[in-house]
């Protein structure tokens, strides 16, 4: 038998990153999010708040500015870019999926990063990737590895925040607990500053 020496690198790949937000919310926070429990809209497969810059209330300003250092530390890290840029949040709001629900596949446009909280979430809770390349010969594998995978599955707690590049598809499965209500404050980020280089005919001032 041929004794085989390799290795395999991976180059490009997708930054999916966590941290938590490490403590319970306030009284007045939790109240707010109940409250908008009353005022949503359907959603394809669960509901979403009809707020939708949940983030600018002042009952969840210390959420929005932890999220924010979150933001920086994604772009300080992994962008890490030349340029002066400002990453700040647009849009946020809140998802609401009980038992037998879901959160279609979907990505977000007109945004760079987009973001998850997740404030109330039970045991096999989670969120999924997809793919977004199309293959032309699809081989399917005997053992799913990141290589060969079409999706990929994380599964997520209560005060977990995810950050992923916006254009990633994702989803959230069927759900299969009844014990709370997932609940999951989502948000966008986009861009200050100026991208690119005038004398390249490349610059974008935003």
């Amino acid at each position: 038998m041929i004794e085989i020496k390799s290795t395999i690198e991976k180059i490009f790949p997708t930054p999916i990153y966590f941290s938590n937000i490490n403590r319970k919310l306030t009284n007045e926070e939790k109240k707010f999010v109940n409250f908008n429990k009353k005022l949503l809209m359907k959603n394809e497969g669960n509901y979403t708040s009809t707020n939708n810059y949940i983030l600018e209330n002042e009952k969840l300003k210390n959420i929005k500015e932890f999220l924010g250092v979150l933001v920086k530390n994604y772009f300080d890290n992994i962008v890490s870019p030349s340029e002066n840029i400002t990453p700040y949040i647009t849009q946020s709001w809140l998802n609401y999926t009980k038992k037998g629900e879901f959160h279609h596949t979907h990505c977000h446009p007109n945004s760079y990063v987009s973001g998850v909280f997740y404030i109330e979430s039970d045991k096999g809770d989670g969120i999924s990737f997809n793919k977004n390349i199309y293959q032309q010969i699809k081989i399917e594998p005997i053992k799913l590895n990141t290589f060969n995978s079409d999706s990929w599955d994380f599964s997520i707690k209560t005060g977990d925040v995810v950050l992923f590049p916006s254009h990633l598809q994702h989803c959230v499965k069927h759900r299969k607990s009844n014990k709370n209500v997932r609940t999951s404050l989502a948000f966008n980020v986009f861009l200050k500053g100026i991208i690119g280089y005038n004398h390249s005919l490349t610059e974008l001032i935003l």
